[in-house]
C-alpha cells in the first residue's frame, strides 16, 4: 500500500514504544535482577501475549494490571523472589519512560500544520495521563483514547473505531502511528492508514501486507504530510 497524505485530517499515536521507550523499563530492575535484560524482555513480550489472549477469550483486565501479572510471571521464570512492594515500585516505570527526542518536537509541527493530533493506546486513563504529563505534549494532543473504554485491546478492530469515532473523523481520514508491528496491522485492518515509526531499523514482519508507509522519526511523517 502506500501513503496518501491528501486523506489524512487527523493523526493519532501509539504510546509505548512509539512516544516512549518500553526498553527503557529495564533499567528499574537494575538493582533488583542480576541480569535484566531477558526478564525486561520476558515481562513485555508476555504482557502483549496477554492482551491478545484476553481479546480472544474475553479476559479484560486494565492494562496496568496486564503489566503487573506480566511482571510477575518474568520474574518467577528467571527464579527472582521480589515482595509485592518492589514489584510495584518497578511497574512504577511505566509512569515516567523515557521519551523519544522527537516527539514534542514533531507533534508541535503536525499541529501547526493543522492536524489534530490523538494518543490511542492500550494503556489504561491514568497511565496515560501520566505518559502525556511526563513527555509533555498536554498542549499538543487533543485528548488520550484507552483501550479501557471500549475493555477490548489491540489489533482489535473495535478499538480503532472507537478510537476515530472518538476524533469525529471518517475512520479513513485518520492516520494511525505505532511501532508496533501488530498495530499497525490491526489500524490498516480497521480503515485507518497506518504508518510504522521504525526508529531502530528492525524488519517488518512477513505476513499480512505491509505498512502504507515507515518512517523514521515523527518529524519524517510531518515530511510527509508536508509541513
Amino acid at each position: 500500500m502506500s501513503f496518501d497524505p491528501e486523506r489524512v485530517q487527523t493523526v493519532t499515536f501509539d504510546s509505548y514504544s512509539t512516544l516512549v521507550d518500553v526498553e527503557a523499563a529495564e533499567a528499574a530492575l537494575d538493582d533488583r535482577v542480576t541480569d535484566p535484560e531477558p526478564v525486561s524482555r520476558l515481562w513485555r513480550s508476555r504482557s502483549l501475549a496477554y492482551t491478545f489472549v484476553a481479546n480472544a477469550i474475553d479476559a479484560y483486565q486494565p492494562f496496568y494490571e496486564m503489566n503487573r501479572d506480566a511482571l510477575t510471571y518474568a520474574l518467577e521464570a528467571h527464579g527472582v523472589d521480589l515482595q509485592p512492594g518492589e514489584r510495584d515500585e518497578i511497574l512504577a516505570v511505566y509512569h515516567e519512560l523515557e521519551v523519544f527526542d522527537d516527539v514534542r518536537s514533531g507533534i508541535e509541527r503536525l499541529r501547526e500544520g493543522g492536524y489534530e493530533t490523538y494518543v490511542l493506546s492500550n494503556g489504561n486513563p491514568e497511565m496515560l495521563e501520566s505518559m502525556v504529563e511526563h513527555a509533555d505534549i498536554g498542549d499538543l494532543v487533543a485528548d488520550t483514547i484507552s483501550a479501557d473504554e471500549v475493555e477490548t485491546f489491540k489489533p482489535a478492530a473495535a478499538l480503532y473505531r472507537h478510537g476515530a469515532a472518538r476524533t469525529g473523523t471518517p475512520i479513513d481520514e485518520v492516520v494511525h502511528v505505532t511501532a508496533g508491528w501488530f498495530d499497525v496491522m490491526g489500524a490498516a485492518h480497521a480503515g485507518m492508514q497506518a504508518v510504522r515509526v521504525d526508529r531502530k531499523g528492525t524488519p517488518w514482519e512477513p505476513f499480512d501486507g505491509e505498512p502504507d508507509a515507515t518512517v523514521e522519526s515523527i518529524h519524517d511523517l510531518a515530511d510527509a504530510l508536508g509541513v
